[in-house]
Parts: structure tokens; C-alpha cells; sequence
């Protein structure tokens, strides 16, 4: 069963005040199911809430943005017994409602792109540390934070460069090219205060561009200098895919997961021939779950039963055949589990940024591109 409202009471005013600085700075994933559906039907749902009663289990409820979670929750019910609630949403509205649920949180388990935003839950103490018994390859033990406040469970990069080959000839091999004159009012990317995966993209690249000390300022001035060279801002992966697909732009900076379904599912024709080019320093954007300390004790370890069935090939089973033309177009960080026939290989060429250094400036660098750049 997938509901809005928990099961505790909620947060009152004040606690909104305090905390929606978080959502704020968050902005919202590429997901577009933004209502409340049930994971297992209703039938299923009453089944195994009264399984759950006898039993003494209590639901473990799922806050998420990820296009396959129904699926995955379902499956999860079916191979445990564990009922869940799960309230699927679009990373900004989701972390509002956590923002808003501070002193009395409601939910138990939550799963979205980017770890930006776990780190702020971290800092503010709101996250169970937990490392499950599972070995992760290399790139997901480099997401693996320190404490163990959150598991990376899946990867996706930003940006993947999408470009229209039979409009175009060039291919920028840095992001230096896209300053030039053959990419002028061409490129296009999606707003950060919208687009959940957006602002590690931007993070990423400040990151690349001057490191901690001064990658604010330099990635400051490159986007000036890319607006100036007429950038184009549309909310999300979708936007700006549709901005590409009817010629509005010719390059699309975007999710590699989002590029990778387009290139899928639109076959090329006279006019529109997507192609995919990653530029040096692709930035990691995990796909991460985090539990609620303030969670009952029931419900911990339900969620990380979850975990651990979300990282078992059973769970990356559904994961990867849940939503074919979208999130489920991730590498896993699982040893020996293959990604979609659909995907490259994995771009050699990444990095990964410091999500507790860059995730308090998200507000703030969100700010600046809302104000100056779109």
C-alpha cells in the first residue's frame, strides 16, 4: 500500500521553517509518477496488513523517486512478507515532506539519485548508520560514506552529452569546447532547482574546475560564460530531450540513464539521429538509500532487510527490468552483475565529489543559476 501520511503526527510549522532550507536546495529527480499508487495491489495490501498485524510486523514505509520502486517494493512484499507503504514522488516534494516531518518523521526508509542530499540528513543526524553484508565493486565502495550513514545501491553519471548527429558534425571533447562558436544558442541542460540529478552535475563540474578551494568561482564564471554563449535551461531530462527532439537545441546535457533510454526507444530518422558522448570527468550520481533513525526499531530492521534484497541479485533482478527505457538503465555496483545491453561500458573517465563538502552549498549554488543563469 502506498500512502501520503505516515504513521506518526506530524511536524508542526516550526519544524518546517527549520529544515525546508534542505528541500529547497534539492530540487527534484527525473521520475514523473508523482502520486501515490500501491506497491502490491489492494488485495495484496490487505493481505498483508493483516499478516502483519497477527505477526506483529509493522509496515515499513518507502519514501521514493526511483521509476521502478513499485515494482521493487512489490517483489520485496512477496519474497518476505513485509508489507510497505510506499509514497513514490519526485526527489524535491519528498524531501520537503521529510524537511516537514523533522520532529516527527514519517517514514522509514528513503531511496532517491544523487547523495548530496543524505549527507545534509546525515549532518543533521537524521540517518541510522548501517553497512550491510554485501561487497560493492569499485566505483560503489568509492560512494560508500565514511560513517555508513547511506548505501549507494546503483549508478548513473552526469552529465551524458546528447547531441543530434544529423543536425551536427561537431562533438566537443571538453567542456571548454562548448564556449565556442560552434556550439552557440545549441546546448541545452535542465534546471537544478527541478531536476534532482542536476545539481551534482554542476557540483561535479565546479569540483573539476577548481576543487574545493575555488570550484565555486570557476564553475561560476564557466556558466556565465555558457549562458552567454546562449545556453538554454529547460526543468528536466524530459524538457530537454523534447527541446532536442523538435530542434530547439542540438546538445542536451542530461542523466546518463535519461540519454541512454532516449537513444533506446527513438529510432534515428532523416531528422533526428541522438547519439551519446561523455566528456572527461564524468561525475557519479548513485542511486542511494538512507534509513530513518528516528524510525521504531521493527521498522530498522525491515529496512535493512530491504537493503539487502535491493543488492541481492533478486532485487537487481526487478531493478533492471522494472523501467527499461529509464531508471533502470544504471551500472550496478554489485560484482558480477551486468548492466542493460543497452548501456556502454562504464565511462573510465569519473569522479566522484565529496557530497558532505558540496551538499551545503546546494542552496546557495542553486540560487546562483536561478538567478543569473536561467
Amino acid at each position: 500500500m502506498i500512502v501520503r501520511r505516515g504513521r506518526r503526527a506530524a511536524a508542526g510549522a516550526a519544524a518546517v521553517a527549520t529544515v525546508a532550507v534542505l528541500a529547497a536546495a534539492c530540487g527534484s529527480s527525473n521520475s514523473t509518477n508523482a502520486s501515490a499508487t500501491t506497491a502490491a495491489g489492494p488485495a495484496a495490501t490487505s493481505s498483508a496488513s493483516a499478516a502483519a498485524s497477527s505477526s506483529g510486523v509493522v509496515p515499513l514505509v518507502v519514501y521514493s523517486a526511483q521509476g521502478y520502486d513499485s515494482k521493487v517494493t512489490a517483489a520485496f512484499s512477496k519474497a518476505t512478507g513485509i508489507p510497505v507503504k510506499l509514497d513514490d514522488d519526485s526527489t524535491g516534494p519528498l524531501l520537503t515532506k521529510i524537511a516537514a516531518e523533522r520532529n516527527n518523521p514519517q517514514w522509514g526508509l528513503l531511496w532517491v539519485d544523487g547523495d548530496t542530499a543524505f549527507a545534509a540528513l546525515d549532518k543533521q543526524g537524521q540517518l541510522l548508520d548501517y553497512a550491510p553484508p554485501i561487497t560493492l565493486n569499485a566505483p560503489g565502495e568509492a560512494l560508500v560514506p565514511a560513517d555508513h550513514s547511506y548505501i549507494p545501491v546503483s549508478t548513473t553519471v552526469m552529465a551524458a552529452l546528447i547531441y543530434n548527429a544529423a543536425k551536427v558534425t561537431a562533438v566537443p571533447s571538453s567542456y571548454q569546447d562548448l564556449l565556442s562558436a560552434p556550439y552557440k544558442g545549441k546546448v541545452g541542460m535542465n534546471d537544478p532547482s527541478q531536476s534532482g540529478p542536476t545539481y551534482p552535475f554542476i557540483a561535479g563540474l565546479m569540483n573539476q574546475l577548481g576543487g574545493t578551494t575555488g570550484g565555486v568561482q570557476a564553475g561560476e564564471t564557466y556558466f556565465k560564460q555558457l549562458k552567454a554563449n546562449g545556453l538554454q535551461v529547460f526543468p528536466t531530462n524530459g524538457d530537454t530531450l523534447h527541446a532536442l527532439e523538435t530542434g530547439q537545441i542540438d546538445y542536451g546535457l542530461i542523466q546518463s540513464s535519461a540519454a541512454t533510454g532516449e537513444v533506446a526507444t527513438k529510432p534515428a530518422n532523416a531528422s533526428f539521429q541522438p547519439k551519446i558522448a561523455y566528456l572527461p570527468k564524468s561525475t557519479l550520481l548513485p542511486g542511494v538509500i538512507g534509513i530513518d533513525k528516528a524510525a521504531p526499531a521493527a521498522e530498522q530492521a525491515e529496512a535493512k532487510k530491504f537493503v539487502q534484497y535491493v543488492l541481492s541479485p533478486a532485487g537487481q533482478q526487478v531493478m533492471q527490468t522494472g523501467d527499461p527505457t529509464g531508471d533502470s538503465l544504471y551500472w550496478p555496483v554489485v560484482p558480477g552483475l551486468a548492466a542493460a545491453p543497452s548501456l556502454p561500458a562504464f565511462p573510465t573517465d569519473y569522479q566522484k565529489i565529496d557530497p558532505y563538502f558540496w551538499g551545503p552549498l546546494e542552496g546557495q549554488i542553486n540560487t546562483f543559476f536561478d538567478t543569473t543563469i536561467k
